[in-house]
Parts: structure tokens; C-alpha cells; sequence
């Protein structure tokens, strides 16, 4: 009898294994399913213009651009520009959003008075941040090594050329694309070089 019940209890020992590691296993999909998910649901247009600091103000700046509406009909919408494509990286900037909901709780810029008040600042972390990934948000859309100069302006073409031999990235150039550009007034002659600005 004793035997018997020293059977049993290692059946269920090893059916107890096995349930843990199956609900595991079930419950690691799920987790990282929800978690992929809400990732996705954050990074939608939609979401990024949900709060009226962003509908009512840079959105309505984003709409007149040809980042919005062109020829082709090809938009790049707020994530593309602001979000990474790699994993790693757009977790990373997931983090950083986290501050951006900080500050929406505390009503940092929701007025246009106050969003006004951060424009410089805001543009200054975010000129920051595009030069320090090499643009690459801009790069999943403008491939330099696909660029056919003879097709640029004529006066784009060179500065282009000069540029990518210089070591610049788009954002050393190419402010004030998508949003209207702060009041660069107040910049310090450092400021104004390290933001390409002279």
C-alpha cells in the first residue's frame, strides 16, 4: 500500500511539473500578446493626438505639411517620426513617453499659452534625441544610399552630398519639417551651433 501511494504522489509530482511549466508557457503568451498589443494601441496616430495639448497644436501644424498630405499619398504619421521601428529602441522611447504622461497629469502644456512657454525646450530634447539615434526615425522612409541626386534640386542635391560627407543627419538640417519652428531668438551662439542654426 505504501509503494502505491509513493506512485501516486510522484505522478502527481510530475503532472504538477508539467501543469506548472503548460500554464507558464500559456501564460507567458498571453502576457507578451497583451503587452505587444498595448504596445501597438500606443502607437497609433490616434493615440498621440488623444489629449487636446497635442490635437490642437502640433497635430494642426503636422496637417500642413507634406508629411501629411502630398502627391503620392504617402503620410508619416506621429509615430513614424517619433517612435523607433527596432524593439529595443522603441521600448526605450516608450520609457521616455512615460515623463510625456507625467506631465500631461500636471497640465504642463495644456494650454496653448503653456505650450508656447515649452516649445524651445521641447524641440531643443527632441532636435537632441533625432541627432543622437542618426535620425533614424527618418531614414525608414529617406534611405540615403537610395537617394538619386540627379532627380534633387539643384540646390538640395549639393547640400545633400556635403552633408552626408560632413557627418550630418537630417535633424541637423531639417527642423521645422513636420511642426512649426520655436522662436530661436533666445539661443545662446553655442546653443545656435550645436543645433546647426547659424
Amino acid at each position: 500500500m505504501i509503494m502505491l501511494f509513493k506512485k501516486f504522489l510522484a505522478f502527481l509530482k510530475r503532472r504538477a511539473v508539467f501543469t506548472v511549466l503548460t500554464l507558464g508557457f500559456i501564460g507567458g503568451i498571453v502576457f507578451w500578446g497583451g503587452f505587444n498589443t498595448a504596445m501597438e494601441a500606443t502607437n497609433t496616430e490616434q493615440f498621440c493626438i488623444g489629449c487636446h495639448e497635442m490635437e490642437s497644436t502640433v497635430y494642426q501644424e503636422y496637417r500642413n505639411t507634406i508629411h501629411y498630405q502630398n502627391r503620392t499619398g504617402v503620410r508619416a504619421s506621429c509615430p513614424d517620426c517619433h517612435v523607433p521601428k527596432a524593439w529595443g529602441p522603441k521600448m526605450v522611447r516608450k520609457i521616455q513617453a512615460s515623463n510625456e504622461l507625467f506631465h500631461k497629469a500636471l497640465g504642463s502644456i495644456n494650454t496653448p499659452e503653456k505650450f508656447e512657454e515649452k516649445r524651445m525646450y521641447l524641440a531643443k530634447r527632441e532636435w537632441k534625441r533625432m541627432k543622437k539615434t542618426d535620425s533614424v526615425e527618418c531614414r525608414n522612409c529617406h534611405e540615403f544610399g537610395s537617394m538619386d541626386y540627379t532627380l534633387q534640386s539643384r540646390r538640395a542635391a549639393p547640400q545633400h552630398m556635403t552633408g552626408f560627407d560632413e557627418g550630418k543627419t537630417c535633424i541637423d538640417c531639417h527642423k521645422g519639417i513636420a511642426h512649426q519652428m520655436p522662436d530661436t531668438s533666445s539661443l545662446t551662439d553655442e546653443e545656435r551651433k550645436e543645433f546647426n542654426l547659424q
